[in-house]
């Protein structure tokens, strides 16, 4: 098996209203719910598999500005390793290697524009929940707002051995798509001057944008952008739920190594979650 390292492992949903945010995400993107054995941890559900994790914001995170936002977690052969590279990066450690009982070691940490993840180690690699990004109702694509996307891909080519794949010119800049793993698993680009921080942004697949994009609407969500088409067909919409985490959803499955398009790029996009 190859190492999992540099590859999105886990997502997780830091809200103000953990009961909102389980009835909102029902409706929108069909998920269901179950309580983690042993902890206060909520799991969201996609038909019998795990999709992603919800949580109260942390006290801690709400002293330092932290607003509710959707999390990913990367997995990394060791978490300590990663963490003093990173420092000398010049990136932030919000929360320094930490271990989660027997299931895995973590640390909250964000990138030198301030981009917020989590690294972590799984103790036992055939626990780690299935992720696939092609099935409805898990993570799809991901995509980074960034200061300087030149220089976020550098680091994180540097922390996670990232590698370049294709990139789109246009009017708005450059859209560059990168590959974990030998897989084109996302983009970057610069962030337009509205957004006050850099961030990550996590499309869930949906099976129809435009029926999704009522519910958030019905559920009094906001629809920051879209419906948008994107290149290779399929559209998205970029949203934020009523706490105001960000969130995105795509629809149309797509072929295994097809790339996935990008939100128009310009001032018309709206504030970020803040690290």
């Amino acid at each position: 098996m190859s190492s999992p390292h540099g590859r999105f492992a886990w997502y997780e949903l830091m809200t103000t209203d953990v009961e909102a945010a389980k009835a909102f995400y029902g409706k929108v993107v069909g998920w269901g719910t179950r309580e983690a054995p042993n902890s206060r941890y909520t799991l969201f559900t996609a038909g019998q598999d795990s999709a992603s994790g919800l949580i109260n914001l942390p006290p801690d995170a709400k002293q330092r500005g932290a607003r509710p936002q959707w999390v990913g977690y990367i997995s990394v052969d060791d978490v300590d390793d990663a963490v003093t590279r990173l420092k000398e990066l010049g990136g932030t450690v919000y929360i320094p290697p930490t271990d989660a009982g027997d299931i895995s070691r973590f640390s909250v940490v964000a990138d030198p524009q301030m981009a917020t993840f989590v690294l972590v180690q799984w103790r036992d690699p055939g626990r780690q929940l299935p992720i696939d990004p092609r099935a409805m109702g898990h993570v799809g694509w991901h995509e980074l707002f960034a200061t300087d996307w030149e220089r976020a891909f550098a680091f994180y080519r540097e922390i996670f051995g990232w590698q370049k794949v294709v990139a789109d010119v246009g009017p708005a800049g450059t859209y560059q798509q990168f590959s974990a793993a030998g897989q084109a698993v996302g983009g970057m680009f610069n962030k337009p001057a509205a957004a006050p921080v850099a961030f990550w942004l996590y499309y869930f697949n949906v099976a129809d944008v435009g029926a999704a994009a009522e519910r958030v609407r019905a559920e009094r969500g906001t629809i920051l952008e879209g419906p948008t088409d994107i290149p290779g067909g399929g559209r998205v919409i970029r949203c934020a739920d009523p706490q105001g985490a960000m969130f995105a959803l795509i629809g149309k499955q797509r072929d295994k190594d097809e790339a996935v398009g990008y939100f128009e790029r310009d001032a018309s996009l709206g504030s970020s979650p803040r690290a």
